[in-house]
């Protein structure tokens, strides 16, 4: 009777496997674990095979090498080689969160070393995608960037090393997982990647290090995440562990607002806590990458760490760094505060014997350097730094990654441009009606523009441009703001004043402009009457609109205005740190102009080529 439920039990395995469940979905279902499930099916031999796909519809022999698995029985039509393989993990289907930038990384280390004499093997499962293109690798499997599915690849190849860093966060949570199941993960380890994910091993890296931190804390439920606020003070930022693209991550001003959260955007568990963070307000944000080879040496710290962007965001703290527009150099922050940033960075590179690449996110307020996060691999902003600096850093990266030095690569030295690079987002807005626009910590943007020039108001200029918003050189301006941005207004306003712009405001930051002694053409709020700021977009009487929201919950009024100036194809500003830098932007093309040039032409006369 055993034997006979064992071959019956065997059964109903191969079956589940030919109709699609996962043995994660199997363990759930047998209440095991998705380990055991494992190690019983290869126990039974039971393994997918892979098919070729068929990209010529039959009428020919297909050669390209697009794999996908089946556990149908069949031919496995993988051809054996013995060349020297590496796995790639791609950061999966594209959404926000996860986007394009992270393809490019792919990419780039495929063509890296196939150029170093490797056989190069992508794992992506998104047909809209560059990785996914039949000459990318020399390989390419579609399949889910799950645990399973990954080792089965490995094995059936017997890779010589797989990486993790360059898809994203998706691949990069199935480091430790498949490094304890034979997996050699070239580049930074998992065990360093595990310090910089885990919160507790994270500060005590921080402590050591004796670098600052916003305070934190986390929460399993409604009362402890009251408890930890409390204790840190509002404002604070929430957010669920293990997120992409800052989902469901929100800054809350109180008891209420975080009542709310917890109980409709989350569900906190002691597997799934949600993290409290001390929001530091109308601090400057910036974001670093750097490179490094410090790892190559095991339990070592030498080796040599390069700082090859930071780039200071325009807007203000907790607006999603996938989001933020972003200025490399960075134009604002003291000798001291970069030198600062510069330094930390090497130390925690170090600390973490990063192997490739690493994204640090600072906050800095009052002169005062935090650390945000940490993330051992590629970033959203490689792509566009390896523009700005011209150099192909994924690639770079994916050499080191293969057991190259950054000395040997003749990469050892941070590049200083004698130019100005801004990184602007394009948002979706005018495909979803009604949708706010207003940037918060969870990312709306679906890509990526660059404006470059030797001045920085040209630049931004550009990305606007890029970004399909042409900044305004006269006319009217409708600025509208909260009253904590209030006393803040009156020298943006002034100017454009000087530069021959009619101010247009509702009654209360119209007073405040008047008491300034500015001129100003007072309207009537949405809900008051016409004309109104509705009026005058849909008129084309505003060719510029300025509004800043009043609080969590934006007014009715504030989310019309918003919207029809998106649908009316006028500029809107939501933040008075984007306001000023269109105004500079404005004033210096109305005095200069600008000009168009060769990216290559910035790069000439740069120390690394």
């Amino acid at each position: 009777m055993g034997e006979r439920r064992k071959r019956l039990e065997a059964g109903l395995l191969e079956r589940a496997k030919v109709l699609g469940f996962s043995d994660r979905q199997i363990a759930v279902l047998t209440g095991r674990s998705e380990s055991g499930i494992r190690e019983e099916r290869k126990g039974m031999g039971l393994a997918p095979s892979y098919r070729l796909v068929d990209t010529c519809a039959a009428e020919f022999e297909a050669y390209t090498p697009y794999y996908y698995s089946s556990y149908d029985r069949g031919d496995d039509e993988v051809v054996p080689s013995e060349a020297r393989k590496v796995m790639i993990l791609g950061g999966g289907p594209n959404r926000i969160g996860q986007g394009i930038e992270f393809d490019y990384c792919c990419v780039h280390a495929s063509f890296a070393l196939r150029e170093d004499g490797f056989e190069t093997l992508m794992i992506n499962s998104n047909p809209e995608t560059v990785s996914t293109d039949y000459d990318t690798s020399d390989r390419l499997y579609f399949e889910p960037l799950t645990l399973e599915d990954v080792l089965h690849v490995y094995e059936r190849e017997k890779c010589w090393g797989a990486i993790v860093q360059f898809g994203g966060q998706t691949p990069l949570n199935l480091a430790i997982g498949l490094e304890n199941n034979g997996v050699r993960i070239i580049g930074t380890s998992p065990k360093s990647i595990e310090i910089a994910e885990d919160r507790e091993l994270f500060a005590q890296m921080l402590r050591g290090l004796g670098i600052r931190q916003p305070e934190n804390g986390v929460a399993t439920n409604e009362e402890e995440a009251l408890a930890v606020a409390r204790r840190l003070g509002y404002p604070v930022l929430v957010r669920p562990s293990f997120v992409l693209g800052g989902r469901a991550m929100q800054i809350v001003y109180s008891d209420a607002e975080l009542r709310r959260y917890m109980r409709s955007a989350v569900e906190a568990s002691p597997e799934r806590p949600v993290l409290v963070d001390e929001f530091l307000e109308n601090a400057v944000e910036v974001d670093v990458d750097c490179i490094a080879d410090v790892g190559h040496i095991e339990g070592s710290d030498e080796g040599t760490v390069v700082v090859v962007g930071m780039l200071e965001h325009i807007e203000f703290a907790g607006v999603h760094s996938g989001d933020a527009a972003m200025v490399l150099p960075p134009p604002n922050l003291s000798e001291e505060v970069v030198e600062t940033i510069r330094r930390h960075t090497h130390a925690m590179a170090r600390r973490l014997n990063i192997v490739g690449l690493m994204n640090v996110q600072y906050a800095v307020k009052d002169e005062a350097v935090h650390v945000l996060e940490v993330n051992p691999r590629a970033s959203r902003t490689v792509p566009f730094v390896s523009k700005a600096i011209g150099v192909p850093l994924a690639k770079l990266a994916a050499r080191v990654m293969a057991g190259k030095t950054l000395e040997a690569l003749g990469f050892t030295d941070e590049i200083q441009p004698g130019y100005w690079t801004v990184k602007e987002s394009v948002f979706p807005f005018n495909r979803f009606h009604g949708q706010d626009i207003l940037l918060s910590p969870e990312m709306k943007s679906t890509g990526e523009v660059m404006g470059i020039d030797r001045n920085l108001g040209v630049a931004f200029g550009k990305s606007q441009m890029a970004a399909g918003v042409t900044l305004p050189l006269k006319g009217s301006v409708f600025i509208s703001v909260s009253d904590y941005d209030k006393p803040n207004v009156g020298a943006l306003a002034r100017k454009f004043a000087g530069l021959g712009f009619e101010l247009v405001s509702t009654s209360g930051t119209a007073a405040v402009l008047r008491e300034l002694g500015l001129e100003v053409r007072e309207i009537s709020k949405v809900s008051e009457g016409r004309p109104n700021a509705l009026d005058l977009l849909l008129n084309k009487e505003i060719q510029l609109v300025i509004n800043t929201p009043s609080g969590q919950s934006p007014r009715d009024d504030e989310v019309k205005i918003r919207t029809t100036a998106v649908y009316s194809g006028v500029p809107i500003i939501t933040t008075l740190g984007s306001a000023r830098a269109a105004v500079s932007a404005i004033s210096t093309i109305n005095q200069y102009g600008f000009s168009v040039s060769a990216l290559q032409d910035f790069h000439q006369g740069l120390a690394w080529k």
